[in-house]
């Protein structure tokens, strides 16, 4: 029922904003002058997932820190400011329909963010869709919580921030292994592939 959700909490990437993470490997090879098969190469096992990887998302290590960590990874002769420009490639905007639904739901529930990031990316995508975040009433990011989804202190953490029970807040993620830490900390969590799956929940509680 409508009244047993007290607040909605969503995802950045994939959910508000679209990213490809393959647009970082393809500006460092052009960079570099080297081809985006070997950046692919190099990065697939050792970068995403890495203990550097999270953490950065952590805040745990400075933005210099983990590029030199990708300097030494993937062998790639580039200046941090290079690194940056890759990095914030991966912003892609919008996803489709989101702001329309942001605008529907405005008012009905508190609206909340809550994102893996790193301070190199928090510094880009808090300015460049400052509009489309201006909905939400806060927003929770990793690297200032110093936990990420899907570990249980992050959730307690935002949950605690949120001011109402886990079981009254509604999550939405493209991740599985997010939606399902999610559930196992009490918040009700739904799966997005697209908008659709957005405008689908929210009509289940009548919104």
């Amino acid at each position: 029922m409508p009244h047993t959700i007290d607040a909605l909490l969503f995802d950045l990437g994939r959910v508000l904003v679209d990213i490809d993470m393959s647009r970082s490997h393809m500006r460092w090879a052009q960079l570099a002058g080297v081809s985006v098969e070997t950046v692919d190469a190099r990065a697939t096992a050792k970068l995403m997932g890495s203990a550097a990887f999270h953490g950065h998302e952590r805040g745990e290590i400075t933005d210099a820190a983990f590029f030199a960590h990708l300097r030494s990874t993937l062998a790639l002769d580039l200046t941090d400011a290079q690194f940056l420009d890759g990095w914030n490639a991966i912003f892609l905007g919008e996803m489709a329909g989101i702001r329309d639904v942001l605008a529907r739901v405005r008012g009905e529930r508190p609206l909340y963010v809550f994102s893996n990031t790193n301070k190199a990316h928090q510094a880009y995508w808090s300015v460049n869709f400052a509009d489309l975040l201006k909905p939400f009433a806060k927003v929770f990011v990793s690297n200032e919580l110093g936990a990420r989804k899907p570990e249980p202190a992050a959730f307690a953490a935002v949950v605690a921030g949120i001011g109402v029970p886990a079981q009254r807040v509604l999550f939405f993620d493209d991740a599985a292994s997010n939606v399902q830490g999610a559930r196992a900390c009490g918040l009700r969590a739904v799966q997005v592939t697209s908008t659709a799956d957005i405008e689908r929940s929210l009509a289940d509680i009548g919104l």
